[in-house]
């Protein structure tokens, strides 16, 4: 079994907060994302977080540090958009092995650190694979229903050429994250099953799913009870949601999944809705009363944070939680 497996038995976890949020609080200029390596690019470079992995590692470092100050037991890399498809929009595709290598490895000595520190409270690595900037379901031309700027085929190849460069960082989980296209999680599954096949990896896998809004579906149209049967195949750590709602909002359908799923359930929410100027203004208090009801209900097993979510934050949640038992997985004897 397992090291995390072993531990979730007995408790619930504690995954880190909002990457983003952080890196935008430095307020970083176009020169800075650059750094001195592509002082010269021919393309704007500002946005692109991940890359500041390779130009500015010690603003990663920091906000790895920060969140496993705060309590965090997994930290996630600095690759949402290290693929080729994601990639594409700054002309960086052929970078995605090193940032994928690179970011895995800034993690991996973070957690390494902290584990040192304290080895009754082990920290893991989950490598980031994101839903990129394409959808396999749905077409981006109104006028063009059967069209599709990427097919199945296409996105397998780039998520296993992320989950190859993570595997080589050093990571303990793949988390594929913020899944608004059932189809494009569907390829990062298929192309992680034929990695660790392929490769003989003991890497577990957890899925999160973002609900779009109150209908209670993917961006693709799916429930998240048919998100669940969807990708159910994989037998993941964990499923779960992410990103789009508050902790306010969210309730509902972790509770659905919580109802229906046979395996351990995941939760990191925004600090609330996003304001006029795009900023979070849940506070950490509100927001860990919030999601300490979850934990007091049953339904979870790894909690944290997502967009405006900061390590003020995640320490709120884990004071709140910690003293909470862990969501019973149910045995299922057919499937």
């Amino acid at each position: 079994m397992h090291r995390i497996e072993q531990l979730l038995q007995n408790r619930i976890l504690f995954l880190d907060g909002a990457m983003g949020t952080m890196i935008q609080k430095h307020k970083l200029t176009e020169e800075q994302y650059r750094g001195s390596r592509f002082s010269n690019y021919a393309h704007p470079l500002k946005g692109n977080n991940d890359l500041l992995s390779i130009t500015h590692p010690e603003i990663i470092s920091q906000i790895h540090h920060d969140f496993l100050e705060a309590g965090a037991d997994i930290i996630e890399t600095n690759t949402f958009n290290s693929t080729t498809v994601s990639m594409a929009d700054y002309h960086m595709e052929n970078l995605v092995d090193e940032l994928n290598i690179v970011s895995a490895k800034l993690a991996r000595a973070a957690a390494d650190d902290y584990t040192a520190k304290n080895p009754d409270k082990p920290r893991f690595v989950a490598g980031s694979l994101g839903p990129t900037n394409k959808t396999t379901s749905l077409s981006p031309d109104v006028n063009k229903p059967g069209y599709r700027a990427i097919d199945f085929d296409e996105l397998v190849v780039a998520y296993k050429q992320q989950a190859q460069s993570l595997a080589r960082g050093g990571i303990d989980i793949f988390l594929i994250e913020t899944v608004f296209d059932t189809l494009n999680c569907k390829a990062a599954i298929f192309a992680i099953l034929e990695l660790k096949d392929e490769q003989n990896l003991d890497i577990p896998i957890m899925i999160s799913g973002t609900i779009t809004d109150a209908s209670g579906r993917t961006l693709s149209g799916q429930t998240v009870e048919a998100f669940w049967y969807s990708v159910s195949h994989a037998n993941p750590l964990s499923i779960g949601l992410n990103c789009a709602l508050g902790a306010d909002q969210m309730r509902p359908f972790i509770k659905e999944l919580s109802d229906k799923a046979w395996c351990r359930i995941s939760a990191h929410p925004n600090a609330g809705l996003p304001n006029e100027f795009g900023e979070y203004d849940e506070t950490p208090e509100s927001m860990s009363a919030v999601v300490g009801e979850f934990a007091s209900s049953g339904f979870l097993n790894i909690v944290g944070g997502c967009c405006g979510t900061t390590p003020e934050h995640l320490k709120a949640i884990i004071e709140r939680v910690e003293s909470e038992k862990p969501r019973v997985v149910p045995t299922v004897t057919s499937r």
